[in-house]
């Protein structure tokens, strides 16, 4: 039996001697790896925290300690070690584990994290409750991946350093100098200042042993050098921003060195005030390939244990993101006002080679979606159009500033929401499920969904041309194989696309559900029923004309978006038919309903949520047999 099939809770670790917990680090890596491999996932940052996650099960007392894993990525070796090892290859599958933390999965889950940043607000709050409950159990916030560049991060240790001194409040910096790229900005400089402060540390501690060592004098030398440190110490470390903030500092220290973690994390863990304790670890640590590529394995598909070599069929289509890259750096090479902004992921939007040709005009604002909306505001005031190019689901931190900042004085704006729909095995914290409805009800917004790769690259086209906001929202992963025009000829505003005719039944689609509608028209043209298809390609402005045209002659309506209903595609198509008193047509809205999305394969997701074809199919007989209209046979949709 390995050391690892031996754990089955936090206290069966701290049977192992601490000879033992290398092996144990090794093994839990090694287990990472081969689950990763199968399934996908957030390799690269798991396997930096495998020694940091041994000494907090080493020296706290979960679950009555809570330790809180911030975005929840980090948290692999924590399932592994919390009671969730015979299941951890189900990492990520449909009905399996999630690849974050989530409090209804485990109690030793002390919170359900999907975007950055929130640990420490989350710590807060927990951390005061105890206080007033006078609970001396302790609470930790470990934070890293860039997280420590969000603003939500900092207003949490404000509150900390401003008041409530008398909770335990530990806050573990995870400091891999890396986010998914590497991070930027002033707090990454500041941050990268460790490593000359490592070594100023190894230099002080040999001068201490030297002073300690002098005849007579030694104890009182080295005690009076140890006063002066502390002022020097801030100089020469991120000390001085934490302590500003009435953080008690400490580090940095290697975060690979388990006997260090566990005498430092036993020394802090009962402190009655908040305590910040800075860790250097590696991204991928364990595992050359990752090592060396941490931006690929931060969160990847299946791979070769052996080569890291990732098992992707050949020639595979583009995806939309690598289309979008392409599309909007080939627009900037003709249009010098455009510029292009993410927070943090110039790689998983596809920003990397716009950001090598145009590097002045390329902007990383790190994890900090509200800025980055506001900042790209500022931009489009003095003249130039913003492309700001960031995941549907992480948009929904910067919804105030697209309101009020960019909306209301009706900038232009230009929101490039990946990730927009079924995200597959990331789950409900990355589905982008809510963007149609959110965006839809803002004033003098524009949102646009590609039925395909070139509607894409033409939707850009056109976004670049309007004079105010507007949102292009498109799925994660490849396209059909769609070649992209040349010129890209833009698309008239409002303008929808009937791809079929039929009598029998209306289907009006948006984004990637246009491929399921198509597939449905196709299997219930077999059955003898026809079906009108139309790519709708505008959520706002909608096509209110030929709606109102084709639903007069069929009254069967089917609307299909993979959104949630409340509030998207669906709901507006049946308000414009309320509007206009058309109370005899019959809608059925397929979409997701008042719930949150699993995690698993986005087939399966889709299937399971009735948003796939043969729900279509399926829905539209349901809907003609319950409509006196009806001339035909129904026939079993199985």
């Amino acid at each position: 039996m390995t050391l690892l099939e031996a754990i089955n809770a936090p206290a069966d670790i701290k049977k192992l001697t601490a000879d033992q917990l290398p092996q144990l680090a090794k093994e839990i890596r090694q287990q990472i790896i081969q689950v990763t491999a199968e399934n996908g996932g957030h390799l690269a940052s798991s396997l930096g925290v495998v020694e940091l996650t041994i000494a907090l099960h080493c020296v706290l007392d979960p679950p009555q300690d809570k330790i809180i894993w911030d975005v929840g990525h980090q948290s692999y070796a924590h399932k592994l070690l919390t009671g969730r090892r015979d299941k951890f290859h189900t990492l990520r599958q449909l009905d399996g584990l999630s690849g974050f933390t989530k409090i209804s999965e485990s109690p030793f889950d002390a919170f359900t994290t999907g975007h950055s940043s929130t640990s420490i607000s989350a710590g807060t709050g927990i951390a005061c409750a105890k206080a007033l409950k006078q609970d001396p159990a302790r609470v930790v916030a470990v934070i890293g991946d860039g997280a420590m560049t969000a603003g939500m991060a900092f207003e949490a240790m404000n509150q900390n350093g401003d008041a409530h001194k008398d909770k335990s409040l530990i806050v573990i910096l995870n400091d891999n100098e890396m986010s998914i790229n590497r991070n930027v900005g002033a707090i990454s400089s500041l941050l990268s200042r460790t490593f000359s402060a490592i070594r100023i540390q190894t230099m002080r501690k040999n001068f201490g042993e030297f002073l300690r060592k002098l005849p007579r004098i030694g104890d009182n030398m080295y005690h009076w050098a140890k006063r002066s440190e502390e002022s020097f110490k801030t100089f020469v470390t991120p000390g001085m921003l934490f302590e500003a903030f009435n953080f008690d500092y400490f580090g940095p220290i290697n975060g690979h060195n388990l006997d260090h973690l566990t005498d430092i994390l036993d020394n802090i863990k009962d402190l009655k005030e908040p305590v910040l304790l800075h860790v250097i670890t590696r991204k991928g640590k364990g595992y050359k390939p990752a090592e060396k590529n941490p931006v690929s394995f931060h969160g990847c598909g299946r791979f070769d244990v052996k080569t890291g070599a990732c098992l992707v069929k050949e020639s595979p289509p583009k995806t939309y993101t690598q289309v979008f890259g392409e599309t909007v750096t080939r627009l900037a090479q003709n249009d010098k006002r455009i510029v292009a902004i993410t927070a943090a992921m110039p790689a998983g939007t596809g920003l990397t080679q716009f950001a090598e040709m145009f590097p002045d005009r390329f902007f990383d604002v790190g994890i900090a979606e509200q800025h980055g909306v506001t900042f790209a505001a500022g931009m489009a005031l003095e003249g130039f159009k913003p492309v700001v190019a960031v995941y549907s689901t992480f948009l929904q931190r910067g919804f105030d500033q697209i309101i009020h900042d960019v909306c209301l004085e009706s900038l232009p704006v230009i929101f490039a929401l990946d990730r927009g729909g079924i995200v597959g095995e990331d789950g409900p914290t990355h589905h982008g499920l809510f963007d149609l409805s959110y965006l839809r009800m803002i004033p003098n917004m524009t949102l646009m969904t590609p039925k395909d790769e070139n509607e894409l690259a033409r939707m850009l086209h056109t976004a670049i041309t309007l004079n105010g906001p507007c949102a292009i929202r498109y799925p994660r992963g490849e396209g059909s194989g769609q070649a992209i025009d040349s010129p890209i000829e833009t698309i008239p505003v409002g303008k929808a696309e009937a791809l079929t005719h039929g009598g029998d039944l209306l289907i009006l689609a948006v984004g990637r559900s246009v491929s399921e509608a198509l597939a449905a028209e196709a299997i219930l043209r077999d059955r003898n029923i026809k079906a009108a298809v139309v790519n709708m390609r505008f959520v706002k402005p909608l096509d209110e004309a030929l709606i109102l045209q084709l639903a007069a002659r069929t009254p069967n309506i089917i609307t299909v978006e993979e959104n949630v209903l409340a509030g998207g595609f669906g709901s507006a198509v049946m308000e414009l038919l309320a509007d206009h008193k058309m109370h005899n047509v019959a809608v059925q809205r397929i979409g997701i309903a008042d719930t949150f999305v699993a995690h698993g394969a986005s087939s399966k997701l889709r299937e399971r949520y009735g948003i796939n074809a043969m729900a279509l199919v399926k829905n539209a007989q349901k809907l003609l047999a319950a409509n006196e209209r009806q001339a035909f046979p129904i026939r079993d949709a199985s």
